[in-house]
């Protein structure tokens, strides 16, 4: 095993996993509306569904899209048009009393999970991981190790942004605040777009 590879990939791991993005902008939001306990099954759907995508990736599923790049296209504007949906209805977001909730909710496991296969920062971090990093291990222990290194800083990063969204609960106190503050990670959701299509 490549040790000083190890350790870069651990670097880039951490970095592209705590610098914002889609997922963590959402939990950020979903932490200040929802509170922490409504936003676990978010953080294990980003967590969990992310390092499947490492797996699956690094033991195949990529030599799918490249010998159909359509697929990767689709995936695209795919993950466009949920983004602009999710950045719509996290704007109209207010914020929840307990007990209380509103007509939209939280992201449930499923959603966040299979959110992962159309966010484009997602397939950045993947390939990166696997055609960069491959050379941590002989084949598949580079995969596994990958994946095992992406779910436990993934976890440690969601549960962060989220608890962040969540701390900031007892400040923005007023209905009006919280959805400005909402209005701001949606526009920001937005603007994660831009780096999408600009190869477009």
């Amino acid at each position: 095993m490549s040790q000083s590879l190890l350790y870069a990939f651990i670097i880039f791991a951490v970095v592209m996993f705590f610098t914002p993005g889609p997922n963590n902008i959402m939990l950020l939001s979903s932490g200040l509306t929802y509170g922490f306990r409504r936003t676990i099954p978010h953080i294990a759907g980003i967590t969990i569904g992310f390092a499947f995508m490492v797996g699956a990736v690094g033991l195949g599923l990529g030599t799918v899209f490249l010998a159909y790049p359509i697929l990767q296209t689709i995936l695209k504007y795919a993950g466009a048009v949920y983004l602009i949906y999710l950045a719509s209805a996290i704007a109209l977001s207010g914020p929840t009393k307990p007990g209380e909730g509103d007509g939209r909710g939280p992201m449930t496991f499923w959603g966040a999970a299979m959110f992962q296969w159309i966010n484009a920062k997602g397939w950045v971090i993947v390939i990166g991981t696997i055609t960069a990093y491959a050379a941590i291990a002989r084949f598949p222990v580079n995969i596994a190790i990958q994946t095992l290194i992406s779910l436990l800083v993934g976890t440690v990063s969601t549960v962060v942004w989220a608890l962040f969204g969540t701390a900031l609960r007892p400040v923005l106190t007023s209905e009006r605040l919280v959805r400005a503050f909402n209005i701001l990670m949606a526009i920001l959701l937005l603007a994660s777009l831009y780096p999408v299509f600009m190869d477009a």
